[in-house]
């Protein structure tokens, strides 16, 4: 017997949605639809924060995140109102080449801590599409028991186009987190590009994680993201990389003699680690903390952290000054006249910024 065939049915075709249950009245449901579209006032989310509610301190970092002028407002008022309740932690940025094993160590790092009686907040920032602008945001896939762990909150990111792809209001999520009691701020960076230089500057503790035998070695020797490193972790050395994780420990101990000491006093370490089979984590715990200790007393911790707020603030005001100019009508009509021009020759690019720039004196 012929099965007869179905009609067809496009694929953008929508279903209808699922009916409420009975027991569920109508004035119920709209109830409940008003209260999740209801957004809460400043001051309930900024009391939620404290008190650590988790709902509260992702709703206030999806209004830091948001570019609607109406939310950034909301938000510079809740972040002014947890900044007494702020800097109370350790920031440790954490970068290294995509397959490095980066998710799996903070990981097995995160649980370490918390296991220590630490609360610990993963703010994982994605590389986004330049063409679709898109993030895939699956460090919580990817860290299934850091996620399940009632004293760790990872909280994934689109790095949009921001400063070293880092998403753009990184540092204000630092002081939610803090105010909301987390004593352990870790920042991933997405590895590529920029990136470093961003987190760097963000961070009391940078940590570079590298592999062993990918030719990384010879890159030690480098000036760049290894004069950056407050300590280099070389992961995965387990089984039949051992031997070859111990040469570039060596390696990467003499490159670092190369450059010039710190002003922190601090002396970068070399550390080896298989986050896989979790040995080697509380090894680089330990240089953290004694790196708190030296800092601390050469007062470099403290300086530090002033020295980013002055740099944060000239950064804002340049991507604030870059905003408005690119969001002005008038620009956005004389913008598209000044390419066609420079795309004939009948002006240069340097002409034209000239014009543009003149307009807005």
């Amino acid at each position: 017997m012929a099965k007869k065939d179905k009609p067809y049915q496009s694929a953008l075709h929508k279903n209808k949605g699922v009916k409420p249950p009975e027991i569920l009245s109508a004035n119920s449901a709209k109830t409940i639809r008003t209260n999740r579209q209801k957004q809460p006032s400043t001051d309930a989310l900024v009391s939620g924060i404290i008190d650590g509610d988790i709902t509260a301190l992702s709703r206030g970092i999806t209004l830091i995140e948001s570019t609607n002028a109406r939310h950034t407002q909301k938000a510079n008022a809740i972040v002014t109102a947890c900044l007494p309740y702020a800097n109370k932690s350790i920031r440790i940025g954490i970068t290294g080449v995509p397959g490095v094993g980066k998710s799996t160590f903070i990981e097995a790092f995160g649980c370490f801590l918390t296991k220590a009686s630490k609360k610990v907040a993963v703010l994982a920032v994605d590389p986004s599409s330049s063409l679709s602008r898109g993030s895939i945001l699956g460090d919580k896939t990817r860290m299934e028991d850091l996620v399940k762990d009632k004293n760790a909150f990872i909280r994934p990111s689109a790095s949009g186009s921001s400063l070293g792809g880092v998403a753009r209001k990184t540092r204000e999520t630092i002081i939610l987190c803090e105010a909301a009691g987390f004593d352990t701020i870790i920042i991933e960076t997405v590895g590529v590009g920029q990136s470093e230089t961003a987190v760097h500057s963000m961070v009391d503790f940078f940590l570079l994680l590298k592999l062993a035998g990918a030719g990384d070695e010879l890159q030690g020797i480098k000036r760049g993201i290894i004069e950056m490193a407050d300590a280099i972790v070389i992961n995965k050395a387990d089984g039949d990389n051992l031997k070859a994780a111990k040469i570039a420990k060596v390696d990467f101990n003499r490159a670092l003699h190369l450059y010039p000491s710190k002003n922190s006093g601090w002396s970068p370490k070399v550390s080896l680690c298989s986050a896989l089979k979790q040995e080697g984590i509380s090894d680089v715990w330990e240089m953290i903390e004694d790196y708190i200790t030296t800092t601390s007393e050469t007062h470099y911790f403290e300086t530090n952290r002033n020295n980013q707020n002055k740099f944060w603030l000239l950064q804002t005001i340049e991507d604030r000054l870059k905003s408005n100019f690119y969001t002005s009508s008038q620009i956005k009509s004389e913008l598209q006249s000044q390419i066609e021009l420079v795309e004939d020759g009948k002006t240069t690019p340097f002409a034209a910024a000239e014009y543009l720039l003149g307009l807005r004196q």
